[in-house]
């Protein structure tokens, strides 16, 4: 094995390893933030300090941007990022961060039903029609009003659990807005331009909240700080990047297997350094969800086996 491919393998190890771990761990890092900075206010610094470090380096790297590529990208970033991801910060005010993150791992679901220009597709599947079935039991039983996993007003949590699955549709229309709207800009730009859209939202709605009146910034814990900054450099920045390099690195089936870790590592890493609740009801939960993303995804799985096997036919 040649020097250059054990480095680029340790790269793409290391890059996994970002998206898995970095990303299932944004969930509790929300959570810390959250102790002494209001929700919209964290989405506001946490973007638009991102999407302006991209911005930045896109430009002086000679990257340009036309007013088409601006406003769809910012179009995206505030459905996806302002809509989607600060869903999740909003909840986590009411539920923990493992069960936030169990709910978005229902995202795959949103895609099957929204994406009109594959419905002749995934409609005559009975797989991904399955999948879609098992997937949405798993959330109702999220729901059940019995369940000791509640530890605040029923009301309150079954309010945050729509909230979030809104945020989880948003950040599908976003995405396939994106996909079927797309703009000539290099993916790190988009990146930066839906980050810095998003900022601006989530400071707009904080200053109208009134978030920003007085010295909000001194009150700020050193924990919530350090967790904030770890959202941006780690986040939105390392975790982001390291997703988009294995793109072009992996099958896209393949880089998508973070959606079966990420839950995992938020509920693990709530219970440990938090020590949020922890019920076999959320795990039965989690697995039935993430059964459904599986029976969606397998036709992909099956339709990319036999490609390579085809491939490895010919070659012979």
């Amino acid at each position: 094995m040649s020097p250059t491919t054990t480095s680029n393998r340790t790269l793409v190890l290391a890059a996994f390893a970002a998206v898995y771990l970095i990303w299932g761990s944004t969930y509790l890092a929300i959570l810390i933030s959250l102790e002494s900075i209001t929700p919209f206010l964290l989405i506001g610094l946490r973007f638009s300090i991102a999407g302006a470090l991209l911005v930045g380096w896109r430009l002086w790297r000679g990257d340009r941007a036309g007013w088409q590529a601006v406003s769809r990208h910012s179009l995206a970033g505030i459905l996806m990022l302002f809509g989607g991801t600060g869903a999740v910060v909003w909840v986590e005010q009411y539920i923990s961060s493992g069960l936030a993150a169990i709910i978005v791992a229902s995202l795959p679901f949103w895609f099957v039903l929204l994406d009109y220009r594959q419905w002749s597709f995934n409609f005559s599947n009975g797989l991904i029609l399955i999948g879609v079935l098992v997937g949405f039991s798993g959330i109702v039983l999220l729901s059940d009003l019995n369940s000791a996993s509640f530890s605040a007003g029923i009301s309150t949590q079954l309010w945050a659990i729509l909230v979030l699955l809104g945020g989880c549709i948003l950040w599908a229309v976003g995405s396939l807005y994106l996909k079927y709207q797309a703009a000539t800009v290099s993916t790190t730009m988009g990146a930066g331009l839906q980050m810095l859209a998003a900022g601006f939202a989530g400071l707009l709605v904080a200053g109208l909240r009134g978030d920003l009146a007085g010295s909000p910034l001194s009150m700020v814990s050193t924990a919530s700080w350090t967790s904030l900054w770890y959202l941006i450099l780690f986040g939105s920045l390392i975790g982001y990047l390291s997703y988009v390099w294995l793109l072009q690195q992996r099958p896209a089936v393949q880089v998508g297997t973070y959606a079966y870790v990420n839950p995992v590592v938020a509920l693990l890493l709530g219970w440990l350094i938090v020590a949020e609740p922890f019920h076999w009801h959320q795990l039965t939960a989690l697995g039935v969800i993430l059964t459904g993303v599986l029976l969606i995804n397998l036709p992909k799985y099956v339709k990319k086996a036999v490609s390579r096997r085809v491939v490895i036919m010919n070659d012979k």
